[in-house]
């Protein structure tokens, strides 16, 4: 078994650990060679995942003291997931903050009249569903596939496209979390789509980039408690 997959594993039985042995923020966990042992596997393997699992924001390393829970995911996530798809879905985001961020970018700089007319009208649909009991994933997607169509390059559109499957599952989550807290969260996320479809109306090319990964920095700590 590749070395990729069994970091995804260790990612996973970290995951469990930190559920089964209810690990709140700032416990400590066991240490890489207590892991490796747990789990049968190299310290290098056990390395990668926690590596993965602070990129995700799910812990964080303190230097000569080892590896501290910093978030645990909603216990929501599983009713959208399996855990041992977790570690893809939530890298996803690592390719998202490059693509999107640019294609945000180059739809600031490229969008035409329709095209932006689009995108307002998606915003405008995204909105009325986030603010009603509609599960509003679908068009969260509309909105962010014609930002993707504004760049007008269809290679940004067809490597969205291939990620459509972790794309639907985050977003399906992150409302459905979002819902389950005060009305707050959900008046966030109409905000952040707010910010960023401006920075393209007014054709600001870093300020779209900046909203984009902004938003979606954000969307990734939704998926935590």
């Amino acid at each position: 078994m590749r070395e990729g997959r069994l970091a995804d594993r260790a990612y996973t039985g970290i995951v469990e650990i930190i559920d089964v042995e209810d690990l709140q923020s700032g416990d400590r966990l066991p240490s890489e060679s207590a892991l490796a042992e747990m789990f049968g596997m190299s310290r290098t393997v056990v390395r990668e995942a926690l590596v993965r699992l602070a990129a995700d924001g799910i812990t964080e390393a303190r230097r000569g003291a080892g590896s501290f829970v910093k978030r645990r995911p909603s216990a929501r996530l599983g009713s959208h997931m399996p855990m041992a798809d977790l570690s893809a879905t939530l890298g996803s985001y690592e390719v998202r903050f490059v693509l999107e961020a640019e294609a945000a970018r180059l739809a600031a700089q490229r969008r035409s009249l329709a095209q932006m007319d689009a995108i307002e009208a998606a915003l405008t649909d995204l909105r009325t569903a986030l603010v009603s009991s509609d599960p509003a994933h679908g068009e969260d997607m509309a909105l962010h596939r014609e930002i993707v169509l504004a760049t007008a390059n269809p290679v940004f559109l067809s490597s969205f496209d291939h990620m459509h499957e972790e794309i639907d599952r985050i977003m399906r989550a992150g409302v459905d979390i979002s819902r389950s807290r005060p009305p707050s969260a959900i008046a966030a996320m109409i905000e952040e789509h707010e910010m960023l479809v401006e920075a393209i109306r007014v054709q600001d090319a870093d300020g779209a980039a900046l909203a984009m990964r902004w938003h979606l920095s954000q969307g990734r700590k939704r998926l935590m408690p």
